[in-house]
């Protein structure tokens, strides 16, 4: 017979909790006043902690970026990419609080010296897109910065409901629900959120949602040759309310505050012989 011991995870107390606030409250502060240069030099030093601190996460990144370029790349560049994803993944937070302000102005769309007419035209798009289906499922990766997506959506006015995992400290929770409530975005939790995604799309708006990270509940499909588990709910939810899925994403490109838009066509439900197909 196998027993296994499930750890429960430690509660955090009240104190940790205000400190942990505290702290990223006063680093959005410091953030807000650095020249981009240094945000990006913060980064650097903080996703090169990740990577060398944490020999898990490095594995696991340094394993797919093998198996994904198989023999295209060499070691070094194989290292050279994860080194890399682990900054642009803190870059993409600090990004988002040096841009707050722009995203608060009642004219984003139209401050052209900021948005570029390039993304601001890629946007719109899914404003036609959102009109013409009454809402639709809008899909991303987490590719380039993802954060900024639901704010310049917000600025072209396509309502779009957000699914967002629920911080364990219930201060910064709050905390960054209003930072985002403040340009418009409405966040749901993903704990049970189906019921209110159903009811998002009957009320007519549209819903944001990165599906791709892998999910005990999901299904099993084939990704780069191994299988990998992926959340159905997406194409349940365009099935169930022929609604049409979309998907976009936001890349940086070479400079400060250049990013390049890219959304599909939308993709309209099929005829299927089951839901798993």
């Amino acid at each position: 017979m196998l027993i296994f011991v499930v750890k429960k995870k430690r509660k955090k107390n009240r104190i940790t909790k205000y400190i942990e606030y505290a702290a990223a409250y006063f680093f959005i502060f410091i953030t807000r006043s650095l020249p981009l240069r240094v945000v990006k030099m913060i980064s650097s030093f903080l996703g090169d902690l990740l990577y060398f601190l944490s020999k898990k996460r490095r594995n696991i990144a340094l394993a797919n970026l093998r198996h994904a370029f198989k023999n295209e790349k060499s070691g070094n560049e194989i290292r050279t990419i994860a080194r890399q994803c682990c900054s642009s993944f803190f870059l993409t937070f600090l990004e988002v609080i040096k841009l707050h302000s722009l995203f608060t102005q009642p004219d984003t769309a139209d401050n052209t010296g900021n948005v570029t007419e390039e993304i601001k035209n890629v946007f719109l798009k899914t404003k036609k897109i959102h009109d013409k289906s009454g809402g639709c499922i809008f899909v991303t990766p987490h590719i380039g910065n993802w954060e900024i997506i639901p704010h310049i959506c917000a600025a072209v006015k396509t309502p779009l409901v957000i699914v967002a995992r629920p911080l364990d400290n219930e201060y910064l929770d709050k905390f960054v629900f209003e930072y985002r409530a403040s340009t418009g975005q409405v966040v749901i939790s993903n704990k049970n959120a189906l019921g209110a995604l159903k009811k998002a799309l009957k009320q007519g708006s549209s819903i944001a949602m990165l599906p791709d990270q892998s999910t005990m509940k999901g299904l099993l499909i084939d990704f780069f040759g191994r299988k990998a588990t992926t959340t159905p709910v997406p194409a349940l939810l365009s099935i169930t309310y022929n609604r049409p899925l979309v998907v976009f994403a936001c890349c940086r490109k070479s400079g400060n505050y250049q990013y390049e838009g890219f959304v599909s066509d939308p993709i309209y439900p099929g005829e299927y012989t089951s839901k798993k197909d």
